[in-house]
């Protein structure tokens, strides 16, 4: 038999375990978030960053500004031919 103060330390110990085990679980899970966060965080403003250089390389690159709907009232059959003719 087993006497009564062998029987408090084990579920003393087993208690002890279990609260370590629950506490050590969360400070885990909130670093795991965390890291999680600033990943997505970090991925949006590289997506961002790289939107703008695309706009940028856009706006630099479309300097003529021709108007290719025929639906538009803006539109030049004479500038599209000849930006046509400086593309080739």
């Amino acid at each position: 038999m087993v006497s009564s103060t062998v029987n408090v330390v084990r579920y003393s110990a087993l208690l002890t375990g279990v609260v370590y085990g629950w506490y050590h679980r969360r400070t885990l899970q909130a670093d795991a978030d965390h890291h999680k966060v600033q990943n997505a965080l970090h991925h949006q403003e590289k997506l961002v960053a790289e939107a703008r250089a695309a706009w940028k390389r856009k706006q630099e690159a479309g300097g003529d500004n021709v108007v290719t709907d025929p639906e538009d009232p803006r539109f030049d059959l004479e500038k599209l031919v000849a930006s046509w003719d400086k593309r080739s």
